[in-house]
């Protein structure tokens, strides 16, 4: 499926303008829209939430807080606006819990999660477990954090995927070309992009943010058709 997520965020933080961005990048074919916890106001998020809905995009909060009580502030804060999906964060049972009879899909992070912007650490087979624990607690999917891992990449997502039988959320520094047929080319359920790739700039260095998104989606529907 590959869908891409925008995340208009810089080491995990959403940026202020948040609201700025959306209008700017509303027309440009993305249908998926998601920020961090950390960043503007829940009034700001509130308005984004409400523009999101105006223009059907689907909706992501990823929890980059550490603290079990921060993630439960965060998962609540979640079911207040609304969102379609949270994903990310790693207190998976906590989380369950105050999502039971809410219509929100949750993808929590697999592995060993450190430091601020969050990296992935653990070998291959530790994550892999961790994602078939969270399969089998009842998790929608999980979320691996990409190329913030300091270890084999597409081999650490087929081996989540030859042992699970859930979907995958790919994030962190997706921010090539390369890197979103790659992800496309593997099948995952959707990925995000943000800092690094779309307001960066870093896909047509002169363009507009409309024009980094419609150029990753042209990649990943040619990605598609191999």
């Amino acid at each position: 499926m590959s869908n891409l997520i925008f995340m208009p965020t810089w080491y995990d933080v959403t940026v202020y303008n948040v609201i700025d961005v959306f209008n700017d990048i509303k027309d440009s074919g993305i249908t998926h829209f998601g920020f961090k916890d950390i960043g503007p106001s829940e009034d700001v998020y509130e308005e984004l939430m409400e523009l999101c809905r105006k223009e059907r995009m689907t909706t992501y909060i990823e929890i980059v807080r550490p603290t079990k009580e921060e993630n439960e502030k965060s998962v609540d804060m979640a079911v207040r606006l609304g969102v379609d999906h949270i994903i990310g964060g790693t207190w998976i049972d906590s989380t369950l819990k105050l999502l039971e009879g809410k219509d929100i899909k949750y993808w929590p992070y697999v592995g060993k999660i450190v430091d601020h912007p969050c990296l992935l650490r653990g070998t291959i087979e530790e994550i892999t477990e961790d994602a078939k624990t969270a399969e089998e607690k009842g998790v929608d999917g999980v979320n691996i954090l990409s190329y913030r891992y300091d270890g084999d990449v597409v081999g650490l997502i087929k081996s989540v995927q030859d042992n699970t039988d859930i979907p995958i959320i790919a994030t962190g520094w997706i921010n090539t070309y390369e890197k979103v047929r790659q992800m496309t080319e593997l099948g995952v359920w959707g990925f995000t992009m943000g800092g690094t790739s779309i307001l960066s700039k870093k896909l047509v260095p002169e363009g507009t943010l409309s024009d980094q998104l419609a150029a990753a989606l042209k990649t990943i529907e040619e990605a598609k058709k191999k």
